[in-house]
Order: C-alpha cells, then sequence, then structure tokens
C-alpha cells in the first residue's frame, strides 16, 4: 500500500464507522518519546519519521502537525502522499483542537486511540471539543488495516546490582508510599517506563535508544504488581521480584485490574497516564491528578549514580577524542559523509569500557544541514564532508552505568568571519551557563535567560530549548527539570544532571551548536541564603581555533582553558602516546 492507499483506507474505515475527523499521535500506550515499531503509526500512515507531530484526517483534510524542527523534514517526507504539513506556531501545543472545533459541525465525531493519548491531552480535547458539540470516541483504526503489523519487543530484561544503583528497590517503594500518603492516596498506577525502570532497578531493550521494558505498575500501601511478559525475565530476576513482594502479572491484565478497582483514591500523573486508563476506572474511584513521584526522585542523583556517571564520560570521551582525532586525519583524503561519521562515532563507543549502546540517532550535520537542529542523516539522504566549514556532531551513549549527551562544532578547514563569530557565540553562551551560580530555588527559565543574553545582545535567538534532564544509564531526554523559555514550575535542585546547548542556525549555510552534561551542586551560602552552581561532567575538547577571542570575557576564557585542562588530565591515562599528544595540542590554553 502507498501512502494515498493507506489515507484511502483509513477514511473508508471512518466513514464505516461515522468518524468525521481521526487523530493520530506518535506516543505509545506509556507515553514515550521513542516508540516500539508496533506504535510507529504516523510513520506507516503518512511516511513522516520525526518523533514528534499529529496526524488529523477529516474526508477533505490531512494535515501533519508538527514544530519547527521538523519543517525541512516533513516537507520532504510528505510528498505525494496526500497529507500537508501544517505548522506549529508555540511548539508542544495542540494547535489541532481549535483547527478542529473550526472546521466540524455540532455533533461531529472525532475519535483516537485513547491508548495514546496522554491522560492530560485526552480529556483537554474531549473537553475543549464538547463545548463546541463536537463529541469523542475510542478507536484504534491502525490495527484494522495495518497488514503485518509488528508485535510488541520480546527482548529479555534484566535487574540491575542493587550495589550500582545506590539505593534498593525496597527503600525507592517506602519514599514512594510516603508521597502517596501525602497526597492521601491509597492506589498509583505507573505506565511511564523510564519511572518504571528507576523504580524497580530494571532494564531492558524494548524500545530503540532507551533501555526500558515494556511494562506498567500498580501500586497500594501494602502491594506491589508488576505487569510485564514473564518471559523477558530470568529465573533469577523473578525469584527476586518474589523476595521483594514484587507479585507477577502478564503485561495486558493491567486494563483488568484498573476496573475492579472501587472505593478508593487513585494517584495518576496525566502527562504520563494514557486517556484509556482513566476512562476504564469506576465511578466510586476518586483521581488525584500529580506528576508521579518518582519522576523527581529519579532526577535527583544519588552519590553512586554521580561516580558511576563520571566513569561513563571518560569512557565517552575516549571515544570522542578518538573519533575527532580520526576525523582530522582523514577529512579530504578518504571520502567522509553524514552517514558514514555517524557510524564512526558509534564504533568507537563501542570499543570502549562498558558500553550498551547509543542514546539517540547521532546528529551529524555538516554545512547546511547543521542548521537544522534535529537533522539526522540515513544511508540514501546525507552530504559528504570537505576540508572547509563547520560540522556538527550531537550524539551520546548508554554505559555500564551511565548515559551521555554531547555536541561539539569543529572546523574542517577554511572557515568564514561568520562562522567563527557565531562558533565564538554560542561558546560564550554554554559557558555564561556552566559558570552562572544561582540561588537555591532558581528554575530552568532563568538560567536560559543567562544564557542567551550575549546572543540576545546580537539580535541573535535559537528556537529550541537551552536544556533537558539526562537519565542514569536511562532516557537521554529526562524531565522534570529543563532549562528552556516556559516557566516549568520545577528548580534546578542539587544531584540533577541537565544538558547545556546553545546554538545559532543560519538556514541553508551552516549551524553551530555546544553542548555539556553538567551536574547540580551546593555553592557557598551567603547572608542572602544558599547558592547553587554547576559542576560540568562531560569530558570532550572543545576547539579553540576559530574563536574569536574579543567576543570573551577573561572569565570565559579563563573557565575554557581550565575545562579542556581538566578534559586532557582525566582523558590522558585511558589514551596511547599518540593519541595524548594529539589531545595535548587540542587542550592548550588560548
Amino acid at each position: 500500500m502507498t501512502n494515498q492507499d493507506k489515507l484511502k483506507a483509513i477514511r473508508a474505515k471512518m466513514k464505516e464507522a461515522g468518524v468525521d475527523a481521526y487523530i493520530i499521535p506518535s506516543s505509545d500506550p506509556h507515553m514515550s518519546e521513542y516508540v516500539p515499531d508496533r506504535y510507529k503509526c504516523i510513520q506507516f500512515a503518512s511516511g513522516f519519521s520525526g518523533s514528534a507531530g499529529t496526524l488529523v484526517i477529516t474526508p477533505d483534510f490531512a494535515g501533519l502537525w508538527a514544530d519547527f524542527r521538523y519543517f525541512e523534514q516533513a516537507a520532504q517526507q510528505l510528498a505525494g502522499s496526500g497529507y500537508e504539513l501544517v505548522k506549529l506556531k508555540v511548539q508542544h501545543t495542540p494547535e489541532y483542537i481549535a483547527w478542529l472545533s473550526e472546521k466540524l459541525d455540532d455533533e461531529s465525531v472525532v475519535a483516537f486511540d485513547y491508548q495514546l493519548m496522554s491522560m492530560v491531552l485526552g480529556e483537554e480535547i474531549k473537553f475543549a471539543l464538547a463545548s463546541h458539540h463536537i463529541n469523542i470516541r475510542h478507536l484504534d483504526l491502525m490495527d484494522e488495516i495495518w497488514q503485518n503489523r509488528p508485535a510488541l519487543p520480546t527482548h529479555p530484561a534484566v535487574l540491575l546490582p542493587e550495589k550500582d544503583c545506590g539505593q534498593t528497590f525496597k527503600s525507592k517503594l517506602s519514599a514512594l508510599r510516603t508521597a502517596l500518603k501525602d497526597h492521601q492516596a491509597s492506589v498509583h498506577i505507573i505506565s511511564s517506563l523510564d519511572d518504571l525502570a528507576w523504580l524497580f532497578n530494571i532494564r531492558g531493550n524494548d524500545v530503540s535508544y532507551n533501555p526500558v521494558v515494556l511494562c506498567y505498575a500498580l501500586i497500594t500501601i501494602d502491594e506491589v504488581t508488576l505487569y510485564l511478559d514473564n518471559q523477558k525475565l530470568s529465573i533469577i530476576d523473578v525469584d527476586l521480584f518474589a523476595e521483594r513482594s514484587v507479585k507477577l502479572k502478564g503485561y495486558h491484565e493491567i486494563g483488568a485490574d484498573i476496573q475492579q478497582l472501587e472505593n478508593c483514591t487513585v494517584l495518576l500523573d496525566g502527562k504520563r497516564t494514557s486517556y484509556q486508563f482513566l476512562t476504564q476506572l469506576s465511578a466510586t474511584v476518586h483521581v488525584v491528578k500529580e506528576t508521579n513521584p518518582v519522576v523527581l526522585f529519579k532526577a535527583i542523583k544519588n552519590e553512586v549514580e554521580i561516580e558511576n556517571i563520571r566513569s561513563a564520560m571518560v569512557s565517552d570521551g575516549v571515544a570522542l577524542t578518538r573519533f575527532f582525532k580520526w576525523l582530522e586525519e582523514n577529512i579530504g583524503k578518504i571520502k567522509i559523509t553524514e552517514w558514514s561519521a555517524a557510524q564512526k562515532i558509534k564504533e568507537f563507543r563501542e570499543l570502549g569500557k562498558n558500553f550498551a549502546g547509543i542514546s539517540f540517532a547521532s546528529i551529524a550535520g555538516y554545512g547546511p544541514h547543521a542548521a537544522l537542529p534535529h537533522y539526522a542523516p540515513d544511508e540514501i539522504n546525507h552530504l559528504e564532508l570537505f576540508p572547509r566549514g563547520l560540522f556538527l556532531l550531537d550524539s551520546g551513549g548508554h554505559y555500564y552505568y551511565g548515559t551521555t549527551d554531547i555536541t561539539r562544532t569543529v572546523p574542517l578547514g577554511e572557515t568564514t568571519d561568520e562562522e567563527k563569530m557565531d562558533y565564538t557565540l554560542v561558546l560564550s553562551a554554554m559557558i555564561f551557563g556552566s559558570a552562572a551560580k544561582f540561588p537555591k530555588g532558581t528554575r530552568g527559565y532563568q538560567i536560559d535567560g543567562i544564557c542567551r543574553q550575549q546572543l540576545w545582545q546580537q539580535g541573535i535567538n535559537y528556537g529550541h530549548g537551552t536544556g533537558h534532564g539526562v537519565g542514569y544509564y536511562l532516557n537521554v531526554h529526562e524531565g522534570p527539570q529543563n532549562i528552556g523559555s516556559s516557566n516549568a514550575a520545577v528548580s534546578i535542585d542539587p544531584g540533577m544532571i541537565t544538558s547545556i546547548e546553545p546554538g545559532i542556525y543560519r538556514p541553508g549555510k551552516h549551524g553551530v551548536r555546544i553542548e555539556n552534561l553538567v551536574l547540580t551542586v551546593t555553592g557557598e551560602t551567603t547572608r542572602f541564603g544558599e547558592f547553587l552552581q554547576f559542576e560540568t561532567v562531560t569530558l570532550a575538547y572543545i576547539d579553540t581555533s576559530i574563536i574569536q577571542a574579543e567576543w570573551l570575557l577573561p572569565e570565559q576564557i579563563s573557565w575554557l582553558n581550565t575545562y579542556n585542562q581538566m578534559v586532557y588530565d582525566q582523558l590522558k591515562p585511558e589514551l596511547n602516546k599518540e593519541e595524548a599528544f594529539w589531545l595535548a595540542e587540542k587542550c592548550k590554553a588560548i
């Protein structure tokens, strides 16, 4: 079936079901960023492979609502599919709801798979459309037209040694139950895979780039039930769960158990729980809508996690050193493309200590492709690298135990004055953020402004956030904290690992982004209160060859020299003499 054939089939099924509009989101039943192949419904229906977007289909229109990160990609992939790109004005906003309210007549029916819509978004759709006398209905059309739809993954799962987690399952569960009591709830349903992985100290390979296991949990004050395919676990791990008083049930049994809940108070996280679960609850159940307490527990890394993350950064830094040395020595001598470069950094990581997989698809952009913040090359679509201009590499890995995410932009040869200025300004922004001191309780949007200030003075801005949380051998994008323009009600607290990654993007020309991960640590306490600061944990040299020093303050140059020296000192013991000599040259003070 072509994409146009699939669109015709969807419309035919809509007509049979009496549906006037059908919504296809980009999530799975766990509200994941990356989803198993079974739930890549947007890609199946339209050909668009981006990780975020929403399809809306009516009898006479079909559109993909996506944000600026995917405009160029969507325009290419939707060509000839029968779908049009609808450009979001505000990122992460369901603007299609207002469009449906305007386009549909009274008593129209809008359908979507309740499993794949978050509770908060499902309720927003329901109430917004109800005010226009439009009804909603649960309907999974994908299962009806998707021939040979991929099955759910059956990869094995494993329990991590608790000594490598820094906290036992028992202590994590105790903290969670205390939080439930604080919310006056007696039951908690958890769907989010990274939260479940952290709570149960379990990891798997069910989702690309995220070392998680497809499962759910239902937790009461005195019982714990984990829903997952029993075949995923070894006999030893099954016995360990029994010792920890964890009842194991089949993955799909969660729905029936939810429907049996009565006369209790259930805590549900609206952003991380499917709308279907809300609709399955009895009228006797009181719902408390709060963020899953595990989200914040997980964000605050303990001392064991922090030390293991530091070790992972050494392994990652060695791989990056070897990659950039290889790139410098071979550019212009052998054919190197964006795709082959992305494969090469993966190879270098695979040779390192305790490597467990890449943490996301590498963003390897040369020249104009670097101006696309979420561009990722493939075997067919890529540019060849030449000894001129800028190359941007945003990549990361999972290690036993730790997760990395780093961006470096490097010159491949001759660069323009504009490229040099942009590089220096981005570096300045990254250093401003990394060197910031701030009062306890400071939120991400305040640090975001610190990073952007010098760019703003030059009339320059970038459209993405400045930073996101990173997991402990878990998801590379982890909440609840972020550094961005929205006033998220979460402070940047000690123990959090967060990225700082400002950028400048000039469409059709070049892009620059520099990213490190930082650990929030306590600073000084003055008569004005307690102050926090960042410790940079990423270990990879920052290129100094095209810096325009007049754009940097003396204290920023000092920060850069200190950082590069630290990189050299920590990586040197893991490098051979030739590699160490090369890195020493790159880390020389300016």
